[in-house]
């Protein structure tokens, strides 16, 4: 049957509740090019403004999902576990480019399908384009073969993996309704389904560096993801996490990926960092039943990452991708400095006490680290490094961060906002907490069998 678009948004923005036809025939259409990018970014701010009932984000979902194919690793021979991870966005967040690594040193296969960036986040993708010759966007014989080979291998969305989302999600980039609950739990499982994993674990973030600014509003992503999940028949945990402050030490593309080799080898390991790779692994050898409890897993995997085993798995996966051979010996070679590099110094002395995370992640898009517009170049050299984190005890004077830019108008502009961004006080102590607050694990919530994707 053939729907009118405009009809179908103007239901979902009257807030009306949309069958399954509806919603197969606008997914058509975004996949066949009949719907155009405004519709799609009305239809979007409907979305955005007026939610969906979980029956309608489960046929969301199921659509974007069939909009391509899906992939069959045992057609490929991979016959152990094949798990994926997931990460709603933050700023600094190269959790993939080392978790990725140490699960399949661990004993799982990792294929992982990642995105671009999204508003101030950066995105998996761009970090990895850093890579010289890496190529993000393989055939699926090769994305198999280098699974099979290295354990582990992270591109980008395929053109025949749920194509309908790698249009969707360019146009809600540039549109204002990333935050979409229900547009994200689509756009992230119909990607992570037709990859086929067995098994998927989420980081859900919230914060002033998170899409989810509040702690409920992570749990209503989590919540959702997991309902979805677990609809489709896919074992999935979801952990809760802290985007209050850099993730890391560094904010950018080359600069992540140097300091993703850091932690590899074990030169520089930012502790946060640490505490969140060890939860998201322990979780998703918990999903593939490669060990029982998820202490088992933290023990497991802090393993290989110490032996070096997962460091080796990383530099095997960029060289069958297209990288260099030698890249994790002379990272510094292939992801060179930015033309500008300048310290960033505090103007007082005392605790730093808050940051404001997204407009760190904002000074990083200014200086051309990320995409105002989706069909916008990427200087990947740019970016922040030595980021300082609350609780940092500061002189007048002392660095507090240094940029990476371009140019040196560049470099001043995004220096002010970094400086804004940081508050200074007399605090003496800040107590320490935990980056993973909370896990929502599928086993508890099963949605009604209606609802199970197809």
């Amino acid at each position: 049957m053939n729907y009118l678009p405009q009809e179908i948004i103007r239901r979902k923005r009257d807030g009306e509740t949309l069958t399954n036809a509806e919603i197969e025939f606008f997914i058509r259409g975004v996949t066949d090019e009949t719907i155009t990018d405004s519709q799609i970014g009305a239809f979007a701010m409907a979305v955005y403004f007026r939610d969906m009932t979980m029956p309608e984000r489960v046929a969301l979902t199921r659509a974007m999902l069939n909009s391509g194919e899906r992939l069959d690793w045992r057609a490929f021979g991979l016959t152990g576990p094949i798990v994926d991870k997931h990460s709603t966005g933050g700023v600094g967040d190269k959790v993939s480019l080392v978790l990725a690594p140490v699960v399949a040193a661990a004993g799982a296969y990792v294929p992982m399908i990642s995105g671009r960036g999204l508003g101030h986040t950066g995105g998996t993708l761009d970090k990895l384009e850093s890579i010289p010759g890496y190529e993000t966007a393989p055939s699926r014989e090769r994305f198999a073969a280098v699974v099979r080979k290295a354990g582990c291998a992270i591109i980008g969305q395929t053109a025949d993996l749920a194509p309908a989302d790698k249009r969707f999600y360019a146009i809600r980039d540039v549109t204002a309704t990333v935050e979409s609950i229900p547009l994200i739990t689509a756009s992230i499982l119909s990607k992570k389904l037709a990859a086929g994993p067995d098994a998927l674990v989420m980081d859900v973030k919230f914060g002033n560096g998170a899409f989810m600014q509040d702690i409920d509003s992570a749990r209503q992503l989590a919540s959702s993801i997991v309902d979805v999940a677990t609809g489709a028949g896919t074992p999935t945990t979801a952990l809760i996490t802290d985007m209050n402050q850099v993730l890391g030490h560094s904010v950018g593309n080359a600069v992540e990926v140097r300091e993703s080799v850091e932690f590899l080898k074990g030169s520089r390991q930012d502790s946060r960092l640490q505490e969140l790779v060890l939860a998201l692994a322990a979780d998703m050898l918990v999903l593939t039943q490669l060990v029982n409890t998820v202490e088992q897993g933290r023990e497991l995997a802090e393993r290989v990452l110490n032996k070096g085993d997962a460091a080796e798995v990383f530099s095997r996966m960029v060289a069958e991708l297209g990288g260099p051979t030698d890249f994790l010996e002379h990272v510094e070679q292939y992801c060179p400095d930015a033309a500008v590099i300048q310290s960033l110094s505090a103007r007082r002395s005392g605790t730093v006490t808050s940051i404001d995370t997204r407009a760190v992640g904002i000074a990083v898009l200014g200086m051309g680290g990320g995409r105002r517009r989706h069909d916008d170049a990427i200087d990947h050299t740019v970016g922040i490094t030595d980021m300082c984190q609350p609780g940092d005890q500061v002189e007048q004077g002392q660095a507090m961060a240094t940029i990476h830019a371009a140019t040196a108008d560049a470099a001043k502009q995004a220096a002010t906002l970094v400086h804004d961004a940081i508050t200074i006080s007399d605090v003496v102590h800040m107590p320490v907490h935990s980056i993973v607050k909370e896990r929502i694990n599928s086993k508890e919530r099963l949605i009604s069998q209606e609802s199970t994707i197809q």
